[in-house]
This record gives structure tokens, C-alpha cells and sequence, in this order.
């Protein structure tokens, strides 16, 4: 079995913020696999899914970003589920907007939600689905906990239909094919099309040379 833990922070008004696309990542899968309303257990809500063939639990704590661990802990260990097999869905900064990489291992990089997992788990191995909302640009005021719990912008919202497709698909390749396939396919970058060589000029014939 796998557990889907999509990070965020409960509340209607935290609902639409960057800090909460894991969240609603979850929600996309949830309404992708056709699953019954999420259920209160362990501090926070779940549901059951089928990802391809994978028996799965969506997640999504509700202790508020900086408890997370407090929650997915309990929740993996009522459901005997091994660290290999939680896949967390979380804002990524040091990503651009709309990228989706993979990562499993590694430290927290500042993310409280992800140092809240790691202590409560007591290891690192976990699988991560990284989300990009990239930094503050320089237009912005404020502190970069400010950016995180701020809204996406006009255009950001435009893309977001299809960042979540891709976060989701992310994590429904991880569930069909297992993790290394699937980092595979999504952190390798397609090649960028060499421009074709500008074709030779055509030389004019010397209208002074007679036939052989």
C-alpha cells in the first residue's frame, strides 16, 4: 500500500495559498480516482484510492504545516506502511512555477512540513514529489514565509489546472511503474531541438561557359 500525503495548512483561508499545493494535488487525485469524501482519522483526513493497480491512502494533515509529522507518523504506522512507501506532496521554492521534479532521501531545505516528517519518521527515505512556486520575484514585499502564504498570481492560476495534472500524473507513475522508473521520466529534461543548418545558397551558372 502506498500513503499519498499532499502538505498543507487547514483552514478556508489558507485554501488557495502556494504552501498548499500539496493539498490540493491530494484533492485532484481524489477527484481523478473517483474516490468516496475524505474521513477524519490521525489528525487529519483521509481517503482511500486505486492508483493503476496500487492500493493507495490520500492523506492530508491537519495539525497545521509545522506538526505534520505528528500526523502522517500515526497514519503510516496504523496502516503498516514502510517510509519507501509514503510519497509527499509539497511547494518547492528553489523550483520554477509549473515544474514537478522527483526526489527521495535528502534533508528538509528549510521546508518545515518536510523537517516535521523526517523527525517524526526518524528518516530521510521517504519519496517527495516537489512542486515548483519558485522564489519571490523581486516585485515582491515581504519575507519569504509571507510569498509561500500568498496567493498564485492571474497567470499563475491560468496554469494551475495543469500543474496539478502533472503533480498527480507524477504520482500516479511512481504507483504504476515504482520510483526509480518514474524519477527517470519525470527529472530528465527533454533535449532541445538542434536549429537546422541554413541550407547552401544555390550558384548560378556562367552563362559565358558553352557546352562540352
Amino acid at each position: 500500500m502506498l500513503l499519498v500525503v499532499g502538505l498543507g495548512n487547514p483552514g478556508s483561508e489558507y485554501a488557495d495559498h502556494r504552501h498548499n499545493i500539496g493539498f490540493m494535488t491530494v484533492d485532484h487525485l481524489a477527484r481523478q480516482a473517483d474516490c468516496t469524501p475524505f474521513r477524519k482519522k490521525f489528525s487529519g483526513v483521509f481517503t482511500r484510492a486505486v492508483l493503476g493497480r496500487a492500493d493507495a491512502m490520500l492523506f492530508k494533515p491537519m495539525t497545521y504545516m509545522n506538526l505534520s509529522g505528528s500526523s502522517v507518523q500515526p497514519c503510516a504506522a496504523f496502516f503498516k506502511v514502510e517510509p519507501s512507501a509514503i510519497i509527499v506532496v509539497h511547494d518547492e521554492l528553489d523550483l520554477p512555477f509549473g515544474s514537478v521534479r522527483l526526489k527521495k532521501g535528502g534533508g528538509h531545505a528549510g521546508h518545515n512540513g518536510l523537517r516535521s516528517i523526517l523527525g517524526r519518521l526518524g528518516t530521510p527515505e521517504f519519496c517527495r514529489v516537489r512542486m515548483g512556486i519558485g522564489r519571490p520575484p523581486a516585485s515582491f514585499r515581504g519575507e519569504v514565509a509571507d510569498y509561500v502564504l500568498s496567493r498564485f498570481s492571474a497567470e499563475e492560476q491560468d496554469q494551475l489546472p495543469q500543474f496539478l495534472k502533472n503533480g498527480a500524473k507524477s504520482v500516479l507513475d511512481i504507483a504504476a511503474r515504482g520510483f526509480d522508473a518514474a524519477i527517470k521520466r519525470t527529472n530528465t529534461r527533454p533535449k532541445k531541438k538542434k536549429a537546422p543548418k541554413p541550407e547552401a545558397p544555390p550558384t548560378e551558372a556562367d552563362p559565358e561557359a558553352g557546352e562540352q
